[in-house]
């Protein structure tokens, strides 16, 4: 099972958000950080699952801090400002001021419990998987006025509920599209 980075420019404020995981007890190994270069090297020396972090760090923002994050990490990315422009499904953006329920589900969405049991060896979603799931939310935020977790959870209940895999429903989708 992997770490999870809990970066934050105050690291008393990603302290207080490491210790709703700890608390909650879905999670134990947690780093608490205050730069995005801290995450970096973190990344060589740890096999890490899951960046939480703000807008703006000390030292650069979260799109270049996620530009360097190998394609299995998730970012949860805590947020006063709720844009839409974000378009990854390994990003979910989480508004603040929010109830520590809604950290702890955020990051049972990103990081499901049998995560943890992956095989490093066993295949993660391709890039052309992403690009489709990615594709197929921005059709459901568009066409149905959906927030980008709304959308990303509609996927995986119409997954689920139908038995296919969240890259099927998401090709589906863009199949009646016309994409």
């Amino acid at each position: 099972m992997g770490s999870i980075l809990v970066t934050m420019p105050k690291r008393e404020d990603a302290g207080k958000i490491a210790e709703i995981v700890r608390r909650s007890g879905i999670w134990e190994d947690i780093l608490v950080l205050d730069t995005g270069s801290e995450v970096l090297r973190h990344i060589e020396d740890m096999e890490i699952s899951l960046v939480i972090c703000t807008r703006r760090l000390k030292d650069m923002g979260y799109e270049e801090l996620y530009e360097y994050l190998p394609s299995h990490v998730s970012m949860l990315l805590l947020s006063r400002n709720m844009d839409t422009d974000i378009f990854s499904s390994n990003i979910i953006l989480l508004q603040i001021p929010f109830k520590p329920a809604d950290l702890i589900n955020s990051i049972r969405m990103l990081i499901p419990a049998e995560y943890g049991r992956r095989s490093k060896k066993q295949a993660l979603r391709s890039a052309d998987d992403r690009l489709a799931i990615d594709k197929a939310k921005k059709i459901l935020m568009e066409r149905n006025s959906m927030t980008e977790p709304e959308a990303y959870r509609y996927l995986q209940k119409n997954s689920m509920d139908t038995g296919r895999s969240i890259t099927e429903t998401a090709q589906m989708i863009l199949t009646f599209s016309g994409l």
